[in-house]
């Protein structure tokens, strides 16, 4: 795909440092780097699939409404500053589409399997492109999980894969990688069991 234009580029830089601030301290889980790489690179990943600014600034963007105190309305007035109208209010449908709702903390009643299996059901009723950027987030979260934690990989790339099983409206190219990743990752867990 072609590069992007700087008009593009720019948008993207700031909404860029918009997640890395909003992430702040928090680093990823497995390794001393700051959040924001996680985010960063899902969104590369998408650049070699589209270069539709609402797609790459919801994939930066992603888990700051799950994982940051920060709120919808403040992404909000903050890429209606950089966008079009139609944009913004694309970017924040992503946004919301991405967002985890059966978390552990507001649903602790319920067990990690209950809450997959609820969560599930949301994800395979979201648009086309919240598929496609959850394809290339299942790409490196796994990628990074069976490198580091090879015990809750045996749990989490199963669950990946139940995701890709129902969540196949996305981009086919994408799916298609994400789903040779997760043999491969899965092959790597299996041969240290």
């Amino acid at each position: 795909m072609s590069t992007l234009s700087v008009h593009i580029q720019q948008i993207l830089d700031q909404v860029t440092d918009f997640a890395d601030q909003a992430h702040g301290n928090q680093k990823r889980k497995y390794t001393p780097e700051r959040y924001i790489v996680h985010p960063v690179r899902v969104m590369k990943m998408l650049m070699e699939y589209t270069h539709e600014v609402s797609v790459l600034s919801a994939a930066l963007l992603h888990d700051v409404l799950e994982d940051t105190p920060v709120k919808g309305e403040e992404i909000e007035i903050f890429v209606s500053g950089l966008m079009l109208k139609t944009e913004v209010r694309k970017t924040m449908m992503l946004v919301e589409e991405l967002t985890d709702v059966y978390i552990k903390s507001d649903y602790a009643h319920l067990n990690r399997r209950q809450r997959k299996e609820l969560e599930l059901s949301r994800i395979i009723k979201t648009s086309p492109d919240a598929q496609t950027i959850k394809y290339a987030d299942i790409i490196d979260n796994c990628t990074e999980i069976v490198k580091y934690d090879r015990g809750f990989a045996s749990r989490f790339v199963p669950e990946c894969r139940e995701i890709l099983r129902h969540a196949t409206t996305g981009d086919r190219r994408l799916y298609d990688r994400a789903l040779e990743a997760l043999n491969v990752e899965m092959g790597k867990v299996k041969q240290l069991a």
